[in-house]
């Protein structure tokens, strides 16, 4: 006795697996074997794990993979509350994501954006799906795709280099460029528990630009408009330069003083859709409206 999934509009153009995985929550490896071992069909045929999927097609499962689909679906309720929408639109989520919450579960955590969107979503057959990474530390707008074909197109978005995020961050130290400036390097991992640092020639590139929009005795507030989108980018570029963002001691800031004042503060798609969304900090690090303006 077999058990059968109808693809929805929103899951539809998916590969075979990822369709299950996002649907049934259940592992990877094992839904790849049962694909394997025809246990899984697509209208009644044989399918591989990246054929794709199209509307109202009925995907075979065995029966007790429901059985523990609901088993790992209750595991996921994980009774936190969801970061705060800033906008909700046809295939898409704007998440306004807390400093210290981890975008996808991982190693010793399970807790993440990813997982508070399934629980919270769980009646949905495609469940929101995080578009591109933020530092676990770093927050602000987070974009979650709530059909496949937004998340393709986000996606996509992302490598044409066509969408448009900026960040917000104090630095140590004054800054010394008075005008828009563009900072170009080669980023590489040097194995050194994901530590990142620069390399002439190796690596991958680098792109962003920078803009002082306050000096302090010894601190600066940075706009910083991110081009390429690497792992940890502005914090390697900005402390390589003599300016770690403060609080950020894994890339030399004298202290943690209450978090990393890093913030993704902007965002502007492709077809103009423009999102804003303040910093959380307050006292001495607030940033004013006027200079945000």
């Amino acid at each position: 006795m077999f058990c059968a999934l109808t693809v929805s509009v929103e899951e539809a153009g998916q590969k075979v697996l990822h369709f299950l995985v996002r649907r049934l929550g259940l592992a990877r490896n094992m839904l790849h074997q049962w694909i394997r071992t025809g246990q899984v069909r697509c209208n009644g045929s044989r399918v591989r794990a990246f054929d794709r999927v199209e509307t109202g097609d009925r995907i075979r499962v065995p029966p007790f993979a429901l059985r523990m689909a609901a088993v790992s679906e209750t595991d996921a309720v994980c009774g936190q509350p969801l970061p705060d929408i800033v906008a909700a639109l046809p295939g898409l989520l704007v998440l306004n994501k807390p400093a210290g919450l981890p975008v996808q579960p991982g190693s010793g955590h399970t807790d993440s954006v990813t997982s508070r969107l399934a629980a919270h979503f769980a009646h949905l057959p495609f469940k929101p799906t995080p578009a591109h990474r933020l530092d676990k530390d770093s927050s602000g707008l987070l974009l979650a795709a709530t059909s496949y074909e937004r998340l393709r197109a986000l996606h996509d978005a992302f490598a044409r280099r066509s969408l448009k995020k900026s960040y917000l961050a104090w630095v140590e130290g004054v800054w010394s460029e008075d005008d828009l400036c563009t900072l170009h390097d080669v980023l590489e991992k040097t194995g050194e528990s994901g530590r990142e640092k620069v390399r002439s020639g190796q690596g991958k590139e680098a792109l962003c630009e920078v803009l002082c929009l306050r000096r302090e005795k010894r601190r600066s507030l940075l706009r910083v408009n991110l081009i390429t989108g690497r792992t940890h980018q502005i914090r390697v570029q900005l402390s390589t330069r003599g300016h770690p963002i403060c609080g950020d001691v894994k890339y030399g800031a004298h202290q943690r003083r209450g978090g990393l004042f890093l913030h993704a503060f902007s965002m502007e798609l492709p077809d103009g859709e423009y999102f804003v969304c303040p910093p959380p900090w307050t006292g001495a690090w607030a940033v004013p409206l006027a200079v945000l303006s």
